[in-house]
């Protein structure tokens, strides 16, 4: 069981905030697929017909899987930014929607990519859509910080971690560059992220806590 860090002077919980966004998360990710099923295999009469439509959707079933695992990356950092952030204030919550709506503008973006990628707008729009929404939660994060939203969280470790965020910032930006050469394939950047991630981080030692985390009797017993 993931246990709950609970800030004793918490004025808005965080909780419904995070609970809202996995949805959304959950919703645009899934609504990805329709991008696939738009595309029509022409006229399938035998085995050979169904291949040949099949390997003509190469490029919209790469679209879909890149923006679906760059989708579950964002979502990852979301989970373990909000096993920190304990309450949020209305400047997070709105920094928090505006991430979300560009979240759920992927699955419209992914669909311009696969239509249009012989155009310079839909090879781009993607990536564009994918760099404003991880600056987005970049600042988020940046701005719970600030406000004391974090607990239990070392200033160290919370600008470690805020270092370690800008690797997907920069290899977005540089996917944005390259997108139109070579479209979809600057998303292929991301399989440095853990690399990247490090090195931004610095050293890979535990991060620091000022106090014991709340076990799950204790979060129980705030409700």
């Amino acid at each position: 069981m993931i246990r709950r860090r609970i800030h004793p002077e918490a004025s808005v919980s965080a909780r419904r905030t995070e609970a809202f966004t996995d949805g959304v998360f959950a919703i645009a990710a899934t609504l990805l697929v329709l991008g696939l099923t738009d595309q029509s295999l022409g006229t399938v009469r035998t085995n050979d017909d169904l291949a040949q439509g099949l390997l003509a959707l190469a490029h919209p079933v790469f679209s879909f899987v890149i923006s679906f695992l760059i989708l579950c990356v964002m979502w990852m950092t979301h989970v373990k930014q909000f096993e920190w952030i304990v309450r949020i204030d209305d400047t997070g919550m709105w920094l928090n929607n505006i991430r979300l709506l560009l979240v759920v503008l992927v699955p419209f973006t992914s669909s311009l990519n696969t239509s249009y990628d012989g155009l310079l707008l839909g090879r781009i729009l993607l990536p564009i859509n994918f760099f404003l929404a991880i600056v987005v939660g970049w600042v988020q994060w940046a701005w719970a910080v600030r406000s004391g939203a974090v607990a239990d969280l070392s200033e160290d470790d919370a600008r470690r971690l805020g270092r370690a965020g800008l690797s997907a910032v920069i290899i977005s930006a540089a996917a944005v560059a390259l997108s139109p050469w070579i479209g979809s394939l600057a998303f292929l950047l991301f399989a440095v992220d853990g690399l990247l991630t490090r090195l931004l981080r610095g050293a890979d030692a535990p991060l620091s806590v000022d106090g014991p985390p709340a076990t799950g009797g204790e979060v129980g017993g705030r409700g």
